[in-house]
């Protein structure tokens, strides 16, 4: 895959967890409430349907502000990689204003931890702009270090 720096953001962390469960985290809706979004945030609801074109729905607690999130699986290899967009909804409605494409990698570090990559595209670069100004790397690179922490809570 070729990144385009005008409309993509991405980074890569090595997380102190075996991939298998951290996608177990990614993947089930119970997990999910416990790191996708920076606390004090906080994910109300998660529904997963882990197939491609199969829902990938979040509602996020944001201030006591709700806001729904709903989008689709692109792209699954088990343990690997899940990519997923707001751009469509379940059963490929469209989306009146998308986001991004999300694109999560898990990678074996060879020392019994992951090379995680987080990737976001935009459809423009000023999405992507407003999407590094909203802070990406912080947001992101926290959800990062919950997914480490909480993952390491079920070993």
């Amino acid at each position: 895959m070729k990144l385009d720096p005008k409309t993509d953001l991405t980074f890569t962390r090595t997380l102190n967890a075996p991939r298998a469960l951290l996608w177990e985290c990614w993947t089930t809706p119970e997990h999910i409430k416990n790191f996708f979004v920076p606390k004090p945030h906080s994910i109300e609801a998660c529904e997963i349907d882990l197939r491609v074109g199969g829902k990938f729905n979040t509602t996020m607690n944001v201030e006591g502000n709700l806001m729904e999130n709903e989008g689709v699986f692109l792209e699954i290899v088990e343990d690997e990689r899940l990519v997923f967009t707001d751009t469509y909804s379940e059963g490929w409605k469209p989306a009146a204003d998308p986001f991004m494409t999300a694109i999560v990698e898990f990678a074996d570090d060879g020392n019994g931890g992951t090379t995680y990559t987080a990737t976001a595209r935009h459809r423009s670069p000023e999405a992507r702009q407003n999407h590094e100004n909203m802070g990406f790397y912080d947001g992101w690179g926290t959800v990062a270090t919950q997914l480490e922490e909480y993952a390491q809570s079920l070993k």
